[in-house]
């Protein structure tokens, strides 16, 4: 019998950590504390684990889900008890959103001393509610519980999470001691008891689903006139999906965030002419890869088609998250992308009414020539003429893009193809971008490019100190619009649009990077940035922060220019 509860503790600990590497966790995120201890030296002893450290737990859990993100892998959290649990719950909610694959472990004070005056305790069973895929709250560690207990209650969480994503919360209640200077070579009989386990590389508790192509009703998309939208995909999806598209000659429209374009882009512009839209009407087949479009009108445009025409709307996905904000009549088809695209397209069949709106190609084109009449109109560096400026960067880096008023903009003035685009689109809150750039930055070890508004950037500050010691290139571009410039598009009241919606802050960010040992440059012309962001990202090293301060208002004023010029059309 073991003696020692340091021992006990660090035995369960080092258990339930193999059995993540199992899983595919390599990366695991951990924040300062002592009651985490035998979970942090366990991973720390752990040569499959790769440790990141991060002082702000809210910060540390959108680093993980950025290194999730870009990684497609599931990535560990290790946290201390009280308030340091429940500031990782803002990751956790976009998490659920978007089907990143976080495993949450949190150190708590065992049960005799939860709610009873003992220090840093607080209840945390059930603290992430609806908001993680699975919860398991284990005992305090002891010998008289079956090491497979602990490992078939850890797989069966992890299961749930690998068929529907999201996080899965494991709270660990650690009596103490918790520090000991004996090994764990007194264990060896209660490590034992899993002596197979232990001598494999295989889970413990395995499951297996079928995954097959899943039937659907019988739909001859050949003989169709039908449209493709590309949502949120990682972008070897959006190329699959592009190519049934293509393979049929149909339309697609593409979201930002797919990271893929085509001939009809701009879309989110030309669908506020009336006259454009029109020719969109025989749309009776509609196949939407992906979710969570940025442009509402898209939305707007799908809900009024989809009702009024009675059209066939088709949804496919690996989630089996629902995606449909406007009830609609969908079929949502849960499966492998790649292998559905390949099983529905015939490289001998010819579509009988492929090229069906071509016709709206060429606005697509007028809408580029007028956004470069636009741009050579001045040099001076507006966030709308940044929007179209990204697309010069792609080639040299992955692009993260903020909340807000810019992503709006990329969307409807951008025109990205073939790039790894990154966004938190999910609850879409502007907390922890710089974190969840930084986790995408380094699960992809490449430069990468941030674009972030001012007031996020606030929020986030602390996160910077995650860039400080980077050596691959990485640009954090921030427009300063004083505010929340976003508001000037909304119908707020006027007389508190600034003092409660805005909320100017008169703030830059030159001494904010000092803090942080990051370079710095202010830049107000086109050229200007072109130049300073393209020789940081192939010949620079590090972090560099580029501020782009433009009036508060100049978006929206030159938003509702530009679209005047688009309804002449």
């Amino acid at each position: 019998m073991i003696q020692d509860q340091a021992i006990v503790n660090r035995v369960w600990s080092e258990v339930l950590l193999e059995e993540l590497t199992r899983f595919g966790v390599t990366e695991v995120c951990i924040a300062p504390g002592s009651r985490s201890t035998p979970l942090t030296l366990e991973a720390e002893a752990n040569s499959k684990l790769n440790i990141h450290t991060h002082f702000d737990e809210r910060g540390l859990g959108f680093l993980a889900l950025g290194l999730a993100k870009a990684s497609q892998k599931p990535v560990a959290i290790i946290v201390t008890s009280g308030t340091a649990v429940a500031n990782l719950l803002p990751a956790i909610a976009e998490s659920k959103l978007t089907g990143e694959k976080l495993v949450v472990l949190t150190a708590d004070r065992p049960a005799e001393l939860v709610g009873c005056g003992a220090n840093q305790a607080i209840n945390q069973l059930g603290i992430f509610s609806s908001h993680v895929t699975d919860s398991l709250n284990l005992p305090s560690p002891t010998t008289n519980i079956s090491l497979g207990w602990l490992l078939s209650s850890v797989d069966n969480a992890l299961f749930q999470q690998e068929t529907s994503g999201g996080a899965v919360h494991i709270n660990c209640p650690y009596p103490e001691p918790l520090y000991t200077n004996q090994d764990k070579s007194c264990a060896e009989g209660y490590l034992n008891t899993v002596k197979a386990w232990r001598e494999s590389q295989t889970i413990y508790a395995t499951r297996i689903q079928s995954k097959t192509i899943a039937p659907e009703n019988s739909i001859d998309f050949y003989g169709q006139k039908g449209i493709v939208l590309i949502g949120s995909l990682p972008l070897e999806q959006a190329q699959q999906a592009t190519r049934f598209a293509q393979q049929l000659g149909w339309p697609v429209l593409c979201d930002v965030q797919s990271g893929v374009t085509s001939d009809w882009s701009h879309y989110d512009v030309w669908l506020q002419n009336v006259r454009l839209q029109s020719q969109l009407i025989e749309c009776d087949c509609v196949v939407q890869f992906g979710a969570r479009f940025v442009s509402k009108r898209l939305n707007q445009w799908l809900k009024n088609h989809v009702v009024s025409r009675q059209c066939t709307y088709v949804y496919i996905s690996d989630s089996d998250q629902r995606d449909n904000q406007n009830h609609l009549s969908q079929q949502h088809i849960v499966t492998d992308i790649a292998e559905w695209v390949e099983a529905h397209l015939s490289p001998t069949k010819l579509s009988k009414h492929a090229g069906w709106a071509d016709e709206l190609k060429a606005y697509s084109q007028q809408v580029d020539m007028l956004l470069s009449q636009f741009s050579a109109q001045s040099d001076s560096l507006s966030e709308l003429a940044l929007a179209c400026l990204i697309e010069q960067h792609t080639q040299y880096a992955d692009v993260f893009l903020g909340n807000s008023l810019f992503v709006r903009l990329v969307d409807m003035f951008g025109r990205i193809d073939e790039s790894a685009i990154y966004t938190n689109r999910g609850a879409s809150g502007i907390d922890g971008i710089v974190a969840t750039a930084a986790g995408v930055y380094r699960a992809q070890t490449r430069p990468l490019i941030l674009f972030i508004g001012d007031t996020s950037l606030l929020y986030d500050l602390n996160s910077l100190a995650l860039l400080t010691h980077c050596q691959i290139p990485i640009v954090v571009a921030v427009t300063n619009n004083d505010g929340g410039a976003i508001f000037d598009l909304l119908p707020v009241p006027e007389q508190q649009r600034e003092t409660l919606y805005q909320m100017p802050h008169g703030y830059d960010f030159q001494y904010a990077a000092k803090q942080f040992g990051l370079k710095y440059q202010n830049v107000a012309s086109q050229e200007n940035f072109n130049t300073v962001v393209s020789e940081h990202l192939t010949t620079g090293q590090g972090a560099l922060i580029v501020e782009v301060q433009t009036p508060a208002n100049q978006a929206s004023t030159q938003l509702k220019q530009f679209m005047n010029r688009v309804h002449a059309l």
